[in-house]
């Protein structure tokens, strides 16, 4: 919606789902792009994104945080800022220390991401990523 009230062009990349899922209102008309697989949804999304913001959010969003993590863990994608967003939501959702503990990822790959609280501390983390490799100080 900020995009569209400042006069912005807003992407949106729909995915067509039985009973349910219609484009936000706020999407540009000619930037609205409807999938039919998630698969390929996530390809395009990953494609073009210069960030990634996850907020709190259920199995769909887990699937489009991991697959982000997992194609920037193996540098199969262009390394972006991704931002967890509620810090105390994802803490408590997912035990990233206990996945370095038991060996599941390492603990460089908590380099991949950032938690931020607040809208200004996500656009302060995104503008304070550099490009690849050197991600975050």
């Amino acid at each position: 919606r900020g995009a569209h009230d400042c006069g912005a062009k807003s992407v949106g990349m729909n995915i067509t789902l039985p009973n349910e899922q219609i484009p936000n209102p706020y999407i540009t008309h000619d930037l609205c792009f409807q999938f039919r697989y998630f698969a390929v949804r996530k390809m395009h999304f990953l494609l073009r994104a210069k960030a990634l913001v996850a907020f709190p959010g259920g199995f769909g969003t887990l699937d489009e945080l991991f697959e982000a993590l997992t194609l920037v863990q193996t540098d199969r994608t262009t390394r972006i800022p991704i931002i967890l967003f509620g810090k105390s939501y994802w803490t408590q959702l997912i035990n990233f220390d206990f996945m370095v503990d038991e060996g599941t990822i390492d603990a460089d790959d908590l380099n991949s991401f950032r938690f931020a609280d607040t809208a200004e501390e996500a656009w302060r983390l995104i503008r304070e990523y550099n490009e690849p490799p050197l991600g975050w100080k």
